[in-house]
């Protein structure tokens, strides 16, 4: 696929976000572009949609060559959610080539968290015992179905993910809430349930002020929602800046 500067938005930077898209920058007087081009095919053919090839020429799209930095030819990027993951210039012979594309598709557990289902995220915990976004969605299959102790044993196996670490304490917290010693939270997490961002933190952070020894769980619980609503959502900045004047 030929791609120029008016359409490389759409080809490669936001079909990349669907598939790793790899950029070919070459011109028609270079031999070794010429060399390249078939290799890149018939490896790029075999992967069957896997991953897919865009062609720049050079000369006729002198913007993007400046652009990404194209200062010898033939210049292979592959791109991945809009950015470049990998890189090669040069003429390589086809094991290159083919050791260059394998490493952009997803690993055996890439494609298991991707599926989803339980006994794929069960499989990629097998293989990689601290995957984060396959434990994560698995506890809160587990949590959400009344199996809490379950999930609390898959929790355990993340280190340093304020999601996960969230998850855990709301578990620690609706255990203190049925024993009676904590309060109850139910309307909070009900509310985080059914997608109410701003009603959970409100309630959330107004149990801040409660004196009973539940205000770290609550501050993880609290830390683990704006972790996902990510920095630059605004009612996750409105919510930290009102987290650290409650804890502060």
């Amino acid at each position: 696929m030929d791609v120029a500067e008016h359409d490389f938005q759409t080809a490669v930077i936001e079909r990349s976000r669907s598939v790793p898209v790899v950029v070919d920058f070459w011109a028609a007087w270079c031999g070794p572009c010429l060399m390249l081009a078939p290799v890149l095919e018939r490896a790029v053919a075999a992967r069957a949609g896997k991953v897919e090839l865009a062609k720049v020429d050079v000369d006729a799209n002198p913007g993007l060559a400046s652009a990404y930095q194209v200062q010898g030819i033939p210049a292979v990027k592959a791109f991945h959610h809009g950015e470049v993951v990998a890189e090669f210039t040069g003429a390589q012979p086809p094991p290159v080539v083919e050791r260059f594309l394998d490493g952009l598709l997803p690993s055996e557990v890439d494609a298991l968290v991707e599926r989803g289902d339980e006994q794929s995220l069960r499989r990629a915990l097998e293989l990689e015992p601290g995957r984060a976004d396959a434990a994560l969605p698995l506890a809160r299959a587990l949590h959400a179905r009344g199996d809490s102790e379950q999930a609390l044993s898959v929790l355990q196996r993340v280190s340093g993910n304020f999601a996960a670490e969230g998850l855990a304490s709301r578990i620690a917290l609706e255990r203190g809430s049925a024993d009676g010693g904590l309060p109850d939270l139910s309307e909070a997490f009900a509310a985080l349930d059914a997608g109410d961002h701003r009603r959970a933190l409100d309630l959330l952070l107004a149990a801040l002020a409660s004196p009973d020894g539940a205000r770290e769980d609550l501050r993880r619980v609290i830390v683990g929602i704006l972790d996902e609503l990510g920095v630059e959502d605004p009612l996750a900045r409105e919510a930290r800046r009102r987290l650290a004047a409650a804890l502060y």
